[in-house]
C-alpha cells in the first residue's frame, strides 16, 4: 500500500464509509495521484483487515461518483478528471478549458458557450411580465394585502379536529386518494353550504377542490383556453387572473364596470351574434367587483347570463369573498340563476379562514366534471387530504357559519373605522368606493404627488400601499389606491392612515377630488 488506510470499528460511521473518505481524502491531497492504479478490493480487504464485501462497497461508490475509473483485464485507477475539479471549473471557467489542460484526454469538449433557454410560450409570458417583484422588508402596517385577522381565526376548535383525526390513526390519510376532485364528504359540505348560503344548488360531484381560487384559475385556462383566444376580464380587475390568461396565450378583452358592476351593454355591442367576435370566456367578480368593490345589479345578472347563453360564452364567477357583506340584502350568485349551465364557480377559503390553508374549489356544469378532474390529477394529484377533512368537520360542525358571522360584525367595525377616518383626514380630496362589503376598500386620492412617489413615501413612513394601475389593461387614472384592512387592528388604521396622510403633505397641497363615475 502507498498510503496508510485508518479505520476505527468503535466509530459511529460504517467501515465502508471511513474506507470512501480515506481513499477519498487521498486522492483529493495528492497522496494518490491521477492515474494511478489503486489495490484490488481483495488486496485492500487483506491489507486493513476487513470483508472484501465493506471494500467493495466503497469502491462502488468511488466509481459511481468518478474518483476511479475500471478498465477491463487491467484494474481500477484514480480518475484523470475528478468531479471536484468540474465543479470547481464551473464557477470559474467551462468544463472544456479544465478538458483542455489534459492532453491525452478523448473526450469531445462541450461548446463554451452556453445556449439560451428555450422556453415554451407559457415560459416566455411568465419571463416578458413581471409582476411578482417582492420588496426585501414589508412595513410595518400593510394595506396592500387582502388577509384575514389571522388573530381571529379559532385555532383551538380547528386543532382539536386535527387531533382527532390523528388519534384515530386512520392511516387513509397519508395515502393518496383515488379521487382527485377531493374529499367526497367535503364536497358534500361545500354543496350544501352554497345551497344555504349562496342559493348556488349543484351536486357534489360538480364540486373540484383546489389548492385556493388561483389554482381554479389556472385550471380553467388549462382546460378551456388555447392560444389566441379572446377572454374577457373586468376593467379593472384582478391582476391574478389576468395573468393567468396572458400567460395560455390569451388575447384579454377589457370590458368596463361602473356604479352597476360590469357594463352588459358594452359587452353586448361589441361581442354578440350580431358583431362577428366572440369572447371564449368572460371572467366577473359580481358579488364584490375587484378591485372596485361595486356589485352587479340583479338586472344585469340576468341579461349577462341571457347572453352567455345565447352566445355560448363561458362566464367564470370568482365568489372570493361575499360573505362579508355590510348593507343591503344580498343577491345571488350568477350560479345560484344560471339555468343555461354557462356558469364556472369559483370559492375560495383563503379569506374566510386562512392563507395558507390553501384550499378552494370549483363547481363546474356536469358536462365539465371528468375533464377538470383529469386536469387537477394532472396538475398535482390531489389538495392536502388532511387538511379537506378537518375542513370538512368544520364546516358540518357549523364552525364555519359561526366564525364568518362574527367576523362579519369586527370587518364591518373596522370598515366604518376606515371611512370616518379617511374623511376626516382628507376631507373632499377622497372618494370612496365599494363601501358595503369585503375586508378592501379602493379610494381616489386627488393630489400632485406621483403614484409611485406617494407609494414610496408611505413605505419610508412604515406604510405598505399598493396603485391599481396593474390592475388596468388599459390606462389607470391617478391616485387610485387599494386599502386592505382585514387584517389591521384599529390602531393600526388609525395610525397607518394618519401616516398616508402625511406621505401626502409633505410637499403638495391636497385638492378635491372629482367623482369617478
Amino acid at each position: 500500500m502507498d498510503f496508510p488506510i485508518n479505520i476505527s470499528t468503535t466509530s459511529d460511521h460504517p467501515l465502508h464509509r471511513q474506507i470512501y473518505d480515506e481513499v477519498r481524502q487521498a486522492i483529493l491531497s495528492g497522496r494518490l495521484p491521477k492515474g494511478k492504479r489503486v489495490p484490488s478490493t481483495r488486496e485492500m480487504a487483506k491489507s486493513i483487515g476487513v470483508a472484501r464485501a465493506t471494500v467493495t462497497l466503497a469502491y462502488d461508490y468511488l466509481l459511481s461518483e468518478g474518483y476511479f475509473e475500471a478498465y477491463r483485464g487491467s484494474g481500477t485507477y484514480v480518475s484523470r478528471h475528478l468531479p471536484d475539479e468540474l465543479i470547481e471549473a464551473g464557477e470559474i471557467g467551462t468544463i472544456g478549458e479544465v478538458l483542455e489542460t489534459d492532453q491525452s484526454s478523448t473526450m469531445p469538449r462541450p461548446p463554451s458557450i452556453q445556449r439560451p433557454r428555450q422556453l415554451s410560450q407559457y415560459g416566455k409570458a411568465l419571463q416578458s411580465r413581471n409582476w411578482l417583484g417582492f420588496p426585501d422588508h414589508e412595513p410595518e402596517i400593510q394595506f396592500t394585502f387582502g388577509r384575514p385577522d389571522m388573530d381571529e381565526f379559532p385555532m383551538r376548535i380547528w386543532s382539536q379536529l386535527l387531533s382527532r383525526h390523528c388519534r384515530q390513526r386512520n392511516l387513509s390519510l397519508l395515502d393518496c386518494p383515488s379521487r382527485a376532485s377531493g374529499f367526497e364528504p367535503l364536497r358534500s359540505a361545500i354543496a350544501d353550504y352554497l345551497a344555504r348560503a349562496r342559493a348556488v344548488v349543484c351536486d357534489k360531484e360538480q364540486v373540484i377542490v383546489v389548492n385556493g381560487s388561483q389554482q381554479a384559475l389556472d385550471l380553467v385556462t388549462r382546460v378551456l383556453v388555447d392560444p389566441g383566444d379572446t377572454v374577457g376580464i373586468e376593467e379593472p380587475g384582478y391582476i391574478g387572473a389576468q395573468r393567468a390568461f396572458q400567460a395560455q396565450g390569451a388575447h384579454l378583452a377589457p370590458i368596463f364596470v361602473d356604479q352597476g358592476g360590469v357594463r352588459v351593454d358594452y359587452l353586448k355591442s361589441r361581442f354578440d351574434v350580431s358583431t362577428n367576435s366572440s369572447l371564449k370566456l368572460l371572467y366577473v367578480t359580481p358579488s364584490h367587483q375587484y378591485p372596485t368593490g361595486v356589485s352587479l345589479t340583479l338586472p344585469r345578472r340576468l341579461d349577462l347570463l341571457s347572453w352567455a347563453v345565447r352566445t355560448g360564452t363561458i362566464l367564470i364567477e370568482d365568489d372570493y369573498d361575499s360573505e362579508y357583506r355590510y348593507k343591503g340584502k344580498p343577491i345571488p350568485a350568477l350560479a345560484g340563476i344560471d339555468s343555461g349551465a354557462s356558469v364556472i364557480y369559483v370559492g375560495t377559503f383563503s379569506k374566510v379562514l386562512l392563507p395558507a390553508l390553501r384550499l378552494g374549489y370549483l363547481v363546474v356544469p356536469k358536462d365539465l366534471i371528468d375533464v377538470f378532474s383529469r386536469a387537477k390529477w394532472l396538475m398535482d394529484r390531489h389538495s392536502s387530504l388532511i387538511q379537506q377533512q378537518v375542513l370538512s368537520d368544520f364546516i358540518l360542525e357549523g364552525h364555519l357559519e359561526r366564525h364568518i358571522r362574527r367576523m362579519r360584525a369586527i370587518y364591518s367595525q373596522r370598515r366604518q373605522l376606515m371611512i370616518d377616518v379617511l374623511n376626516g383626514l382628507f376631507e373632499k380630496s377622497v372618494t370612496i368606493y365599494g363601501e358595503n362589503a369585503g375586508i378592501n376598500m379602493l379610494v381616489r386620492l386627488k393630489t400632485e404627488v406621483p403614484d409611485d412617489v406617494l407609494v414610496e413615501r408611505a413605505r419610508n413612513l412604515g406604510v405598505g400601499l399598493v396603485s391599481t394601475r396593474n390592475m388596468y389593461l388599459g390606462d389607470a387614472p391617478r391616485g387610485e389606491f387599494l386599502l386592505n384592512y382585514g387584517s389591521l387592528k384599529e390602531e393600526q388604521i388609525i395610525e397607518g392612515l394618519t401616516r398616508l396622510r402625511s406621505a401626502m403633505a409633505d410637499r403638495d397641497e391636497l385638492l378635491p377630488v372629482e367623482s369617478r363615475f
